[in-house]
């Protein structure tokens, strides 16, 4: 966790309301940092449902070998989350922690093993020590509370330099229901779901199968249009739980995507994961810029998607918006790159709403001094129109600076 908060936090958090069921606690159990909370355990009421998305890295960690097998019974009761060490990599000895941390977890939560999911982020190649959840757990589950989503957020930090917090109230059938979410991340970021670990949790009464449908759609529209430096963890993870508690104020229950009273939540959740999404944008290792990837005029939604990426993910590009240098050369090449149909006298680029560069040249009103102004602020639109047809797509990024190579290059010393 970095001692520097970037300057693109947030200047303040929202209130967290609770959630009917959700029970948090946070604990020191030594991981692999000192004098910080490092475990998150959360309880969760009887019949609670849960979707999750994760990673498609083909070396995953052994707790999301875990999670992937207990999402097809779809029910859940507590979520152990550790920082410090990713149990990724850790052969047999990865897959026998995740084990002993889900029994003592469940004895702790009073449900069975399955019942349980399991995240973990950090170093990868280390086992993981399980035993060191001995107790803690336990001391957990007996003083979990409705309160300290903040205090959540904060345990599952690695490189972070602030914890990633959301939350919306929207009406399910005329009765008010909650969503809250957590996340963390700020480098190893790329689309691949989750890019990241990120934790929902809801009191509306929703079935598991329509929570799934629901984080993979959401899921697409957010962290899946977020990248910090083009590269996928092995421990992706996104959740979202249902307590079903907003059942007893009336709320209806739903048991299909299709049913008309959900667009008001599926709205809402997708603009909270959005946020949290951009939050981690915000976070990237060493980051001073957001920058906004806007491309129109592809010749389709997928088109414009791997153009977004092509210049969101390009170091030319990103060190570029760190020198505050309006080098559109460099978005040209982005765009040639992504091996999308692109003709270069229709293409055209803007810089917030500087036009730089019209029908494949410079645009003959370009004003340099206008454009170095604008390429100063902490926010930075990129925007291209290939005039092609009406594909068009958005991703969000971050400057590539020089902390970047200096919180990796030591990362594990």
């Amino acid at each position: 966790m970095s001692k520097t908060i970037s300057p693109l936090a947030p200047k303040s958090y929202p209130d967290m309301p609770a959630i009917d069921g959700v029970r948090i606690a946070t604990a020191e159990a030594g991981i692999r940092y000192r004098g910080r909370t490092d475990v998150l355990f959360v309880s969760m009421p009887k019949d609670t449902t849960v979707g999750g998305v994760f990673t498609r890295s083909k070396c995953p960690s052994a707790p999301v070998d875990w999670c992937r097998r207990n999402l097809e019974k779809g029910s859940a009761r507590a979520l152990v989350v550790n920082s410090g060490n990713a149990n990724a990599f850790t052969g047999r000895k990865g897959a026998e922690a995740v084990k002993m941390t889900s029994d003592i977890a469940a004895r702790a939560a009073g449900c069975r093993p399955s019942q349980v999911y399991i995240a973990s982020t950090g170093v990868i190649g280390e086992p993981l020590d399980a035993s060191k959840f001995e107790n803690v757990l336990e001391s957990c589950a007996e003083r979990a509370t409705p309160d300290g989503w903040l205090d959540a957020a904060k345990a599952i930090m690695t490189t972070d330099t602030f914890p990633k917090v959301a939350t919306r109230t929207v009406s399910l059938g005329g009765v008010d229901v909650t969503i809250n979410g957590i996340a963390k991340g700020a480098g190893m970021i790329a689309p691949d779901m989750a890019t990241m670990l990120s934790f929902v949790f809801t009191d509306a009464p929703i079935a598991a199968p329509v929570l799934q449908a629901l984080l993979r759609k959401g899921a697409d529209r957010s962290f899946n249009c977020v990248t910090v430096d083009g590269d996928t963890s092995t421990s992706d993870t996104l959740l979202l739980f249902a307590t079903g508690g907003a059942a007893d104020r009336g709320a209806p229950r739903i048991a299909l995507p299709s049913d008309r009273r959900l667009a008001p939540f599926r709205q809402a959740l997708e603009d909270l994961l959005r946020d949290l999404a951009q939050q981690v944008a915000r976070d990237g290792e060493g980051a001073r810029k957001f920058v906004t990837v806007r491309v129109t005029g592809a010749t389709g939604t997928t088109s414009a998607r791997r153009i977004a990426m092509s210049i969101a993910n390009s170091p030319l590009v990103k060190t570029a918006m760190a020198g505050e240098d309006a080098n559109w050369g460099r978005i040209v090449m982005a765009v040639g790159k992504a091996g999308e149909p692109a003709e270069r006298d229709k293409l055209a680029i803007w810089f917030g709403d500087i036009r730089v560069a019209v029908k494949g040249a410079r645009d003959p009103d370009y004003d340099e001094a206008r454009t170095s102004e604008y390429m100063k602020r902490d926010e930075i639109v990129i925007r291209v129109d290939l005039g092609l047809g009406r594909g068009e797509a958005t991703a969000w990024t971050c400057d590539l600076t020089k902390a970047y190579v200096e919180i990796n290059g030591d990362y594990r010393s």
